[in-house]
């Protein structure tokens, strides 16, 4: 009978990349993959330590896990492993504890474990994490898009953030290796990529080369039957001429930058360690602005960061406010223990974060609204999706400048496509409502 594993992943998109890649493995190995609410042989729970709400959560899982199969191995894997093994090894439920590496040996663990009946611990100093490791996924669930992980690890130490010490330093990933995942999965029929990573901007740094995700942009565009190139996340200061260049005269690269602002405070900013001023940061955006002049810019906001207060929240709100970003994802402040902020004086109460959320997420509301309004009755490039919105029952799409798109007249045979989609009118601030032009 076939061995069968299950899997449950808590975090960001680098976190799927890597469950996709050792789904692969143990499938490669005779597994079957299972659901995580079924019976299975095995579970791993791919971990996130960003707040301590997601490590409670893996250690919810991982009980869940021994309960529903008591003679399972049952694996935690990743950051939260990584920064806090020894606080996991003390989990009953918990049979091979593995960091941010040997992600490819994973099999062989879980087999070592099933064989030799003791618990197994994986992890290495994370200042001992120096080498990229070449993980790789070879089929997606589903082929509009697929996110290709391309670096590794975080050297900024913020002041409220455990990332660097859950992932180590930055590494990156050899060009051709990413070229050939690329191709694979085109060939698969992927349509777009979305290049992602711990501190994407940050590629190619480890081998001093400055223009390495340039050049591999350049590189990615000559891939044939690759309809779009989208860029995941990217601090302000990384974005230099180059890169705006070839987002400007390139039509596969996306006009959309993620470029994360988390407080529009300089005050808050200085507290944060973020690399940048309140006024950097605008000089960087009109820059942007002038050569691609449909450009969706996102960001992330964290409210209630310790010691600010309402004229600190007015400063953010207002700042905001006037870089007109076209969507915003808004945290507010949790603490991590291990990081310097959590032992920072003035926590704001938690009343206080509840107000300053739902204000800037109304915020959010508005530009999201005038964003998507600047575009109706424009015609724009949408790759149609696989699913239908569960609400409508259209099918839906996203523009390169991040619209997301219901479409009245799609049938499921442009299901994969790209179209000429014209936007009409607004189903909600997320949901523009467009249709098919032949």
């Amino acid at each position: 009978m076939m061995n069968t594993v299950a899997f449950h992943t808590l975090g960001c998109k680098v976190n799927h990349y890597e469950t996709e890649a050792m789904m692969g493995i143990f499938e490669e190995a005779g597994y079957k993959v299972v659901d995580f609410d079924d019976r299975a042989d095995v579970y791993i729970i791919n971990s996130c330590t960003v707040t301590n709400e997601a490590a409670r959560k893996s250690r919810q899982l991982a009980r869940k896990a021994r309960r529903k199969n008591p003679e399972a191995v049952v694996a935690l894997v990743g950051c939260y492993a990584q920064v806090s093994p020894d606080e996991v090894k003390k989990i009953d439920a918990i049979d091979l504890v593995l960091g941010s590496d040997r992600r490819k040996d994973i099999v062989k663990l879980v087999e070592e474990v099933r064989t030799g009946g003791k618990e197994v611990t994986d992890v290495k100093d994370f200042k001992k994490l120096t080498t990229y490791e070449d993980l790789n996924i070879n089929k997606v669930k589903e082929t509009t898009r697929a996110y290709i992980k391309i670096e590794e690890g975080c050297n900024q130490f913020c002041s409220y953030c455990i990332i660097p010490y859950a992932r180590g330093p930055v590494r990156s990933r050899k060009e051709e290796s990413v070229i050939q995942e690329v191709e694979r999965l085109v060939r698969a029929g992927v349509k777009e990529i979305v290049l992602t990573g711990t501190h994407l901007g940050a590629y190619g740094l480890d081998e001093n080369n400055d223009k390495a995700l340039v050049e591999l942009i350049q590189n990615l565009v000559k891939v044939k039957g690759l309809a779009r190139i989208r860029l995941s996340s990217l601090e302000v200061t990384e974005v230099n001429d180059d890169l705006i260049r070839i987002m400007g005269s390139e039509d596969k690269v996306c006009p959309h930058l993620h470029l994360p602002l988390q407080s529009g405070s300089n005050t808050i900013l200085k507290k944060m360690k973020r690399p940048y001023t309140v006024e950097e940061f605008k000089e960087t955006v009109d820059k942007i602005r002038k050569i691609i002049e449909d450009i969706a810019i996102t960001t992330d906001i964290i409210v209630g960061f310790p010691g600010e207060g309402q004229k600190e929240f007015n400063e953010s709100y207002n700042t905001v406010k006037e870089l007109g970003f076209s969507r915003l994802h808004v945290f507010p402040f949790s603490i991590r223990q291990g990081t310097p902020a959590a032992r920072m004086k003035n926590q704001v109460p938690g009343d206080v974060k509840k107000e300053y959320s739902k204000k800037m997420r109304e915020l959010n509301k508005k530009l999201m609204l005038e964003y998507q309004k600047r575009f109706w009755g424009h015609l724009r490039d949408v790759i149609i999706e696989d699913n239908r919105d569960s609400r409508t029952n259209l099918l839906t799409g996203v523009t390169g400048n991040y619209i997301k798109v219901m479409i009245e007249n799609a049938d499921d045979s442009l299901r994969g496509k790209m179209c000429k989609v014209r936007l009409d009118k607004a189903y909600n601030h997320e949901y523009a409502i467009g249709k098919v032009i032949k």
